[in-house]
């Protein structure tokens, strides 16, 4: 039965159990890709820990998937610990996630820049190595709507997570060591740009109300995945509208050569459908090639959500020739599937 409040509707149980109710059912789908183990409340690659190969670990709070469990895989992450929804997950699941996939040749930690996921992924990092396991720590922090946040000191991460998953993971399954998968993480964090923009809330199942209130006809430029503000607030613009003023956000910021290739990762909140933000894709592509710029790799579709939030955003990564092989490489997981 729906669970339903004047303000929350819902296809839940019990809203204390949507994390565990959720991870359970994603092993029933997809339980040849990966498992679950609920005591630990980790998503763990089905064929790990793979002997030899480096290890890629993320984790975040619930309410942005398919990010992370939908990216355990084949050519991405190998574990994945959810928090409860948008809340950190604790050290104990990192560590779990951790020596659950380790193969000997190191784990490297894929970190968004939120305070709560950068101080217990740092504590798990440290009990990993008493265990003797070595661990490489990446940061994302590739939000430029806003120097700080309700939950960060500098820069939050987004978008640009997925990318380096994707990457680095493609860079552990060619056979690179732990400090070469790192530094590929590294490097996509350093020319990848996100921006985002809300059109409506979210409501998180536990409280059953909307974290912010917007009147009708405006929206949030800048916005944060856990519904942190942005930048202003501006009457609702066009389709084109909005576009110019996401790339120009992320394109001023970035700088990337003229005539640059470029990954396009065009992504829906939750709440926006796939009609609405194919007319956003196109725009922003224009935009971008009436800079003279070069889309060469996209992706659009809801990957980094925040519940049931209407909403976009846009990340650019200028790509290399390596960062392009890799972006092809194969790759299997329930979100995301080419190549394998």
């Amino acid at each position: 039965m729906a669970s339903a409040t004047p303000s929350m509707r819902k296809l839940l149980n019990d809203p204390e159990h949507v994390v565990r109710d959720s991870l359970a059912g994603l092993a029933v789908a997809h339980g040849d890709i990966l498992k679950v183990d609920l005591a630990a409340q980790i998503v763990v690659r089905a064929d790990a820990p793979r002997q030899g190969k480096v290890a890629l670990v993320s984790g975040g709070g619930a309410g942005h998937e398919p990010m992370h469990g939908g990216f355990v895989g084949l050519g991405m992450l190998d574990a994945a610990c959810p928090g409860a929804v948008f809340t950190s997950p604790v050290p104990d699941q990192m560590l779990a996630a951790t020596t659950a996939v380790d193969g000997g040749a190191g784990v490297v930690h894929i970190v968004k820049n939120y305070t709560g996921d950068v101080m217990n992924f740092k504590l798990a990092a440290e009990d990993a190595a008493d265990e003797g396991i070595a661990v490489e720590s990446v940061l994302i922090d590739d939000d430029v709507a806003v120097q700080d946040s309700l939950y960060t000191a500098g820069r939050r991460g987004v978008g640009a997570t997925v990318l380096a998953e994707k990457l680095a993971g493609a860079a552990a399954e060619r056979g690179d060591d732990v400090a070469a998968v790192a530094t590929i993480a590294r490097r996509v964090n350093s020319r990848a740009r996100s921006f985002g923009v809300a059109l409506s809330s979210c409501i998180p199942p536990g409280s059953g109300t909307p974290i912010f209130d917007l009147p009708a006809g405006e929206m949030e430029v800048g916005i944060g995945i856990h519904g942190e503000p942005g930048r202003r607030r501006e009457p609702l613009g066009t389709a084109r509208e909005i576009a110019a003023e996401m790339v120009e956000a992320v394109i001023s910021d970035l700088a990337p050569a003229d005539g640059a290739e470029l990954l396009v990762f065009t992504n829906a909140m939750g709440g926006t459908p796939l009609l609405e933000l194919y007319v956003l894709h196109g725009e922003i592509e224009r935009e971008l090639t009436e800079r003279g710029l070069r889309p060469a790799r996209r992706l659009v579709g809801p990957f980094i959500t925040s519940l049931e939030m209407a909403g976009a955003s846009l990340t650019v990564l200028e790509l290399d020739d390596e960062l392009t092989a890799l972006w092809d490489a194969p790759v299997n997981t329930a979100a995301l599937r080419w190549g394998a």
